[in-house]
């Protein structure tokens, strides 16, 4: 008698069948589900069918192979020892947090750990100065009880303002101490957009180093007028008279200050986006934040307390303030601060405090590859360097020439949920996330429209994953109760919503979008694309601004170079728009054109070309790129030089106000 066909293996094997022939799509988006279905038809021959184990197991593997498992298999075998690694990283990290919050750890608490276990060892190397553990435990602790003393208590904010030195971190540190939120704030700042981030974040005091007087003066007005003001060091300018806090501080107790009950999660500090766009958040850092995300670069780069870290970066931004400084919280490492980078005295400077560390973001390893030779650069004993944004093409270079053994990529925002860490050196790539099962690290690719910016959903209304080999936005779900999925957001609620997608694994939960375009190969590693509003469309394509960027600033002998969309009346899109420093004058045009057809399609080259003396850059060297879309190829409103690519010669010609108004009445088609 033959078996019934809606008896058990035979149903299963019908439905298994529909699912494969529907699409393969299913299956590849689940592979991890394909494996339990599998699984499932194993046990189905086993038990209805009364098959050997052995046998059951053969053919259940054959099947599998056959309906395209050869792939998972693939991608099992190349990425098994990577995601072992990362998933006990993620347990040890998610353990240390549960265990830190239970016994309500602050990092105040844990920096004085490492002072018991080595307080004469340095803890701070800046200029000719050493700090030890011990130095800096007492000069916090005068912080925090002169301004307990003075009446701030937890909760209560107050503005960070001055240049990297070791004062800056002791100032957060010491006022945590007390529960008191420090609000680190960019140098760079001037006029509105300072009086933005003190406000902002609700200070009732501002401590600003001597130097930054002058800019202190000129947003007076704007400030409350209870606010007190504190100086550290000798001012510039007269013309204030804010309270000399380094000689009130030489006279405060250097005993522990009093108790304040705190948890692992309140706040530590503010730290401010970059503002390329807009007027710069306050995004929140909770002492919980602070310590996983400096915890991860410890853990996946091996930083040990024998190690010294050699921080050029901002020390109000994460890269330098969280993860630079927090090597020195985590295992008592040394740190090295420098004042402002600086690409000639780079290599020096590693070789000068014996550094084996060194951190990057932006655009650094292209300017310390456009230096010229110096003996430094093969002398020093740097075999880590961390950070984001090298880019790919430069990076086998980058490590070639200095003997840098490993360039240890991180992608993350300060007040995100979705970090990811490349610590395999695999080039270009920002990080990953494991393809043999996602669900254990929600974060994933989203599509978007490239031309509105807007996620695409399907007939659910649920957000479309975008598979290898497509552009997606990253995402991260937010996980209410779990502080390494939780999204802290910014001290304005508004713009905390704003970063909020709802509807984006399922119905009902949320997720943190990032802003930026990455794209994901077969085996999980993600690479950066480009940021939502950055990427435009011309001729019926997408073009990626840091592609053609990297192309450019190659060619030009790795000077700066940024690219943007510009609207031209009549047409569809927007046009690629270079600009480009030319401090000499030295640019040959031709030579590019010829460079940029060697290297990019038709509708990727910039159709404008403007030629500057330099090129704005936030704190953490971002190229801005707001003014210049604004300013377009107008040269009523652009001073620097105009060039549009002139389809009947075949080269870049000068933009006159008559020729930009032939553009405009299409006269002359681009």
């Amino acid at each position: 008698m033959q078996p019934s066909s809606s008896s058990g293996p035979f149903k299963f094997a019908r439905r298994l069948s529909t699912c494969v022939r529907a699409g393969g799509s299913v299956v590849t988006d689940r592979m991890w589900l394909k494996v339990l279905i599998f699984l499932a038809l194993g046990v189905s021959l086993r038990v209805f069918l009364g098959v050997g184990t052995l046998l059951a197991v053969a053919a259940t593997f054959l099947v599998y192979l056959a309906t395209g498992g050869w792939k998972f298999a693939v991608v099992v075998v190349k990425t098994l020892p990577r995601d072992v690694r990362a998933l006990t990283g993620l347990i040890k990290l998610t353990l240390k947090v549960r265990s830190h919050t239970r016994a309500k750890t602050t990092v105040a608490k844990l920096f004085k750990d490492q002072v018991k276990k080595h307080p004469q060892k340095p803890c701070f190397l800046f200029e000719d100065q050493t700090w030890t553990f011990q130095q800096v435990d007492d000069y916090t602790n005068q912080i925090a009880n002169f301004f307990y003393e003075a009446g701030y208590r937890k909760g209560d904010g107050i503005g960070i303002f001055m240049e990297n030195r070791p004062e800056f971190v002791c100032l957060w540190l010491g006022l945590s101490k007390i529960g008191v939120v420090g609000a680190l704030i960019n140098f760079n700042l001037r006029h509105e957009p300072l009086a933005h981030c003190i406000n902002a974040a609700g200070a009732k005091a501002l401590i600003f180093g001597g130097e930054m007087s002058g800019a202190v003066k000129d947003i007076l007005l704007e400030l409350p007028t209870s606010m007190r003001l504190f100086c550290s060091g000798r001012m510039v300018s007269n013309d204030l008279m804010p309270t000399n806090l380094d000689q009130l501080l030489s006279q405060a107790s250097k005993y522990p200050p009093p108790s304040v009950d705190q948890t692992f999660r309140d706040k530590l500090f503010y730290v401010y986006t970059s503002g390329t766009t807009g007027l710069p958040k306050a995004a929140v850092v909770t002492h919980t934040r602070f310590f996983y995300m400096s915890y991860a670069i410890n853990q996946f780069f091996n930083i040990k307390s024998s190690d010294v870290v050699y921080d050029t970066l901002p020390l109000y931004h994460t890269a330098g303030g969280i993860l630079g400084v927090g090597q020195v919280i985590q295992c008592g490492a040394v740190l090295v601060i420098r004042r402002k980078f600086s690409a000639s005295q780079f290599w020096a400077d590693c070789v000068k405090y014996n550094c084996t560390i060194a951190q990057y973001i932006g655009e650094i390893c292209r300017y310390l590859l456009a230096q010229p030779f110096r003996p430094e650069e093969q002398q020093h004993r740097v075999r880590l360097m961390f950070g984001n944004g090298v880019k790919p093409q430069i990076w086998r270079q980058f490590q070639e020439r200095f003997g840098v053994g490993i360039i240890g990529e991180f992608y993350g925002a300060t007040e995100g949920n979705c970090n990811i860490i490349n610590f395999e050196n695999k080039v270009g790539a920002v990080g990953f996330t494991t393809r043999i099962a996602p669900i254990l690290y929600p974060v994933t690719l989203v599509k978007v429209d490239p031309a509105s910016g807007e996620v695409i959903r399907d007939k659910k209304g649920v957000c479309v994953h975008a598979q290898p080999g497509e552009l997606g936005e990253l995402a991260g779900k937010i996980v209410k109760g779990n502080p390494v999925r939780e999204f802290d957001g910014y001290a304005n609620k508004a713009a905390t919503q704003k970063k909020i997608l709802h509807d984006v694994f399922k119905k009902g939960d949320m997720a943190f979008m990032t802003g930026d375009v990455l794209v994901m190969d077969e085996l999980g590693y993600m690479y950066f694309h480009d940021r939502t509003g950055d990427t435009f469309r011309w001729r019926g394509e997408n073009v990626s601004t840091s592609e053609v960027e990297a192309v450019i600033s190659n060619h030009v002998g790795l000077k700066d170079a940024v690219v943007y969309g510009v609207e031209v009346p009549g047409s569809e899109g927007r046009a690629g728009m270079a600009a480009i420093v030319d401090e000499d004058r030295s640019l040959d045009l031709q030579k590019m054109t010829l460079a940029l057809q060697r290297s990019l399609p038709p509708y990727a080259r910039p159709v404008f070309v403007r030629l500057m003396k330099e090129v704005d850059t936030t704190g953490t060297f971002k190229l801005k790129k707001t003014e210049l879309r604004k300013e377009s190829f107008d040269p009523s409103q652009v001073k620097d030089r105009l060039f549009y690519f002139s389809s009947s010669t075949g080269h870049y010609e000068p933009i006159t106000p008559a020729v930009f108004a032939d553009i405009c009445i299409g006269k002359i088609r681009i």
